[in-house]
């Protein structure tokens, strides 16, 4: 039975296809079919909208069923008016790219931290991708820990300057490592004590010592509060990335600093030097250094004791012997102050 329609109906009807789609406008369409070159959307014209695969993402490899879902509906650009068949052309990756660079002026105003993926390494720099928006973090803004980074990898930033005009969009890692490291500083300095033992990492080694990151702050851990026994270098016991136990030893909170101690994690050696030892004992030992006013050397492990630069030539000359260091030796205790972990040497043929 074929349906009669009144003109009534006829006006209704012809209404409905009455639309005064230009290009510019934001529509919302149906994606109603794929082809090899795009998708059909449904707009509600006479006739299916087409979306070319090159207005799908900025994303070239994608493809249009990664991005369109069949039957879903979006909001896409019209970016060519109807042809001849009354067909409009759209774009979705406009649209998108508008809300994205909206949403990234949001964060900008609102200081916001957000991550992004690392998608190239160039020179001054790397490129990252942010919802098919690209932007730059300099090199001068990546934070010490994240100057080697790959393809892939995740950072969190937050924005130094924002420009959609001229598709410019900078970035700061280092910003965020420093609002991170200044919230952790505060953090820190409310909750330490001298004489607590705390987890680090060793940050960074020097002649004098070195640095350990407790929460977030890097702390002083000085050559002389690594271990008790002579330690020539940091990097003789201490490696960057190791983590180990350590003491707090002094706090600054005027200047915002914090010393450390290795050594006092470990029992204290003498403690056992005074249990062990006892003026005029014979001691064979390691000597560890030698200076122009005597030799250092280990009379237990951990215990120094200076032996005079006279003795010193005296047993190289009854000797015919040039000490060195490593070189083993015996010795007679003269003095013992262990309360102030001073012990004094001589030769054993010396009278206490």
């Amino acid at each position: 039975m074929v349906e009669q329609y009144s003109d009534v109906d006829f006006e209704t009807l012809l209404k409905k296809y009455d639309y005064k789609f230009k290009r510019g406008d934001i529509v919302n369409g149906i994606v109603c079919a794929y082809e090899s070159d795009g998708a059909l959307v449904d707009i509600g014209s006479k006739s299916t909208a087409f979306v070319p695969a090159y207005e799908l993402s900025t994303d070239r490899k994608l493809k249009v069923e990664d991005v369109l879902e069949l039957g879903k509906e979006y909001e896409f650009l019209i970016t060519q008016e109807s042809d001849e068949n009354g067909k409009f052309t759209l774009s979705y990756k406009k649209v998108y790219l508008a809300h994205t660079w909206a949403e990234l002026e949001k964060v900008k105003e609102a200081d916001e931290t957000i991550s992004v993926t690392v998608s190239q390494i160039v020179k001054g720099g790397v490129v990252v991708d942010i919802s098919g928006v690209q932007g730059f973090i300099p090199q001068g803004q990546l934070c010490a820990r994240e100057t080697i980074c790959n393809p892939g990898d995740k950072l969190d930033v937050k924005i130094l300057s924002i420009d959609k005009t001229q598709n410019n969009l900078i970035l700061s890692n280092k910003k965020v490592y420093e609002t991170n490291m200044a919230e952790n500083r505060k953090n820190v300095f409310e909750q330490i004590e001298v004489g607590q033992v705390v987890k680090g990492e060793v940050v960074r080694i020097t002649d004098f010592g070195a640095f350990v990151n407790v929460g977030g702050v890097d702390c002083l851990l000085p050559l002389s509060q690594i271990s008790w026994k002579w330690v020539e270098h940091p990097t003789d016991l201490l490696k960057v990335g190791q983590e180990i136990n350590v003491e707090i030893i002094d706090v600054d909170y005027t200047k915002q600093r914090i010393s450390l101690s290795l050594k006092n994690t470990e029992p204290d050696p003498w403690i056992k030097a005074e249990e062990e030892l006892k003026e005029g004992d014979i001691k064979e030992g390691i000597i560890t250094r030698i200076k122009p006013f005597g030799a250092f050397v280990e009379v237990l492990p951990g215990v120094e004791a200076l032996l005079p630069q006279s003795a010193l030539l005296e047993y190289q000359n009854s000797n015919s012997n040039i000490l060195k260091t490593g070189d083993k030796i015996n010795t007679k205790i003269i003095k013992f102050h262990p309360k102030d972990k001073r012990i004094s040497l001589g030769l054993p043929n010396e009278e206490s």
